[in-house]
């Protein structure tokens, strides 16, 4: 446990020290971000803010993994590559919605076939190669589900990553909720006695909380789909790791709630010819629409987030 703690420890010192050049660097590239016009119109004034940070959360976890995580241990090259294809995938798409520059984010179908081919290609390293193929039930033990395990592995790791992404709409949220979330599942990996998983896991951490000293509100810079495709697709990958993905609605009760509220408001609004559930979705806006601010909305969904993740932990250990 003290190496866990000690290597996320170094990862937030180091990525916290290291975004002061880095949000230099996309600001001499000119990377500022196009704010959309379907958003809060208080968010218009963000317009510019340097996106793609999540650059340097995944260069901070590649480097401490790399470095002190990896060797005979190499399993954890599964949710680090997961990462790594999903930050690209999120890179692209980034690059279509920067402002000043002719918008060509990537359509919804190409960004669901990359989607589902990253899942697949999880699925097979969680299935094959770690030949994992069982679930922690609570109170109920290990249950083995044979070929199942593939399918749920693939829709796991897809809607994971869609609901971080879509929670990436205020400064701080995704930051503070990943980094609730990744350490319940270090913390269940240590009990469980996988050291090395429970050391990615507060890698991943730090490396959010120390990207989270630059995005806290005003945000300096955004960490894009670039970082939120990445956190969600490892988040799931550990979560199968642990053999604890049943709990990864309670641990990452924010994202799964802000995804659902993004598909029953398109549902909803779409059924009944123009009616909508939510004031605005994703629900973070519609908080915002209430009269919340900004600041209170991310705060008071942290508060929820590790609420969901105490519950989650206590139900792991329950197995």
């Amino acid at each position: 446990m003290i190496y866990a703690l000690s290597l996320g420890a170094m990862t937030l010192a180091a990525t916290a020290i290291a975004g002061f050049p880095a949000i230099r660097l996309l600001r001499r590239l000119n990377v500022g971000k196009e704010i959309s016009e379907w958003g809060p119109e208080s968010h218009q004034v963000k317009a510019g803010t340097p996106t793609m940070g999540g650059l340097l959360i995944i260069a901070a976890i590649a480097v401490f993994t790399l470095a002190a995580n990896l060797f005979g241990r190499y399993s954890i090259g599964l949710p680090l590559a997961v990462m790594g294809a999903l930050a690209l995938l999120g890179f692209v798409d980034d690059l279509g919605s920067l402002q000043g520059r002719e918008q060509h984010a990537l359509s919804k179908r190409v960004k669901l076939l990359a989607f589902v081919a990253i899942g697949v290609a999880a699925a097979v390293g969680l299935y094959e190669f770690l030949d994992l193929n069982a679930v922690n039930v609570p109170y109920d033990g290990r249950r083995d589900i044979g070929a199942l395990y593939f399918a749920i592995a693939v829709a796991v790791v897809v809607l994971t990553a869609g609901g971080v992404a879509v929670t990436d709409g205020l400064d701080g949220l995704v930051a503070g909720a990943s980094a609730i979330a990744f350490g319940a599942y270090g913390f269940i990996a240590l009990a469980q006695g996988q050291d090395y998983l429970g050391a990615f896991c507060f890698t991943v951490t730090g490396a959010v909380l120390g990207f989270l000293w630059h995005n806290s509100h005003p945000a300096q810079v955004f960490m894009g789909d670039t970082g939120a495709l990445a956190l969600g697709g490892g988040l799931a990958v550990v979560a199968f790791m642990t053999g604890q993905w049943l709990v990864l609605p309670a641990i990452g009760v924010v994202f799964l709630a802000e995804g659902a509220s993004t598909y029953l408001q398109i549902g909803y609004y779409k059924l009944s010819g123009g009616r909508r559930i939510f004031r605005m979705a994703p629900l973070h806006h519609h908080f915002e629409q209430s009269g919340w601010h900004e600041v209170q909305v991310a705060q008071r969904f942290w508060i929820v987030g590790a609420l969901g993740g105490a519950l989650g932990v206590i139900l792991a250990l329950e197995v």
